[in-house]
């Protein structure tokens, strides 16, 4: 009898142990998450911003060509950023996924940039003001942060956010015991927005 009550004692601690690394997990997760819809409303934002200077500013027939290749370059690179956006929404987490919308985010934003090099604005990931110049204490592993049509610091908060909340959530699946929870509830790392 002591025997057995030791291991139902024993198994008991294992049980709840596993339930709790698992809410903690799963509360990282959902964290990571709810910063992604609040990433994606403001790229969105952003995206509407664009389109909306874009239908705006129509080419006339008789403008140059190359303008009017820059332009359709910026259109063509909204409509990307529009359907993955919509793909990520369906798996926010998904290391490719995320890659994907990072590299058309990457070539609207450099699309806009050619198109209006005096009307983009970079922020801080706490939202202050970095341009026209860098602020020079930023250490090596820092992230760069991304010059923004919308002159609004909530896209690279918002990224901020979604960034320290990835890392959060995969510096918890890798930890030793809750390892073990992660790889038998098949929880995958995801990727920052880059």
């Amino acid at each position: 009898m002591p025997d057995s009550l030791l291991w139902w004692i024993l198994g008991a601690v294992a049980l709840f142990w596993f339930i709790g690394a698992y809410n903690r997990i799963v509360r990282l997760r959902s964290g990571a998450l709810q910063a992604y819809a609040t990433l994606d409303l403001t790229l969105v934002r952003q995206l509407e911003f664009v389109q909306a200077r874009l239908a705006e500013e129509l080419v006339p027939v008789e403008a140059a060509s190359g303008t009017a290749r820059e332009d359709a370059g910026l259109k063509a690179s909204t409509a990307q950023l529009v359907t993955l956006l919509v793909a990520t929404r369906l798996k926010p987490l998904d290391p490719a996924r995320i890659t994907a919308l990072a590299a058309a985010l990457h070539a609207m934003l450099s699309a806009w940039e050619r198109l209006h090099p005096d009307a983009v604005i970079s922020f801080e990931a706490d939202g202050t003001l970095s341009r026209p110049a860098p602020l020079n204490g930023r250490h090596e592993g820092a992230p760069v942060p991304m010059a923004w049509p919308e002159p609004s610091a909530a896209a690279e908060i918002a990224r901020s956010q979604f960034n320290q909340a990835v890392e959060q959530y995969n510096a918890a699946i890798v930890q030793f015991p809750a390892l073990l929870v992660a790889w038998i509830m098949q929880l995958r790392p995801a990727a920052p927005l880059r």
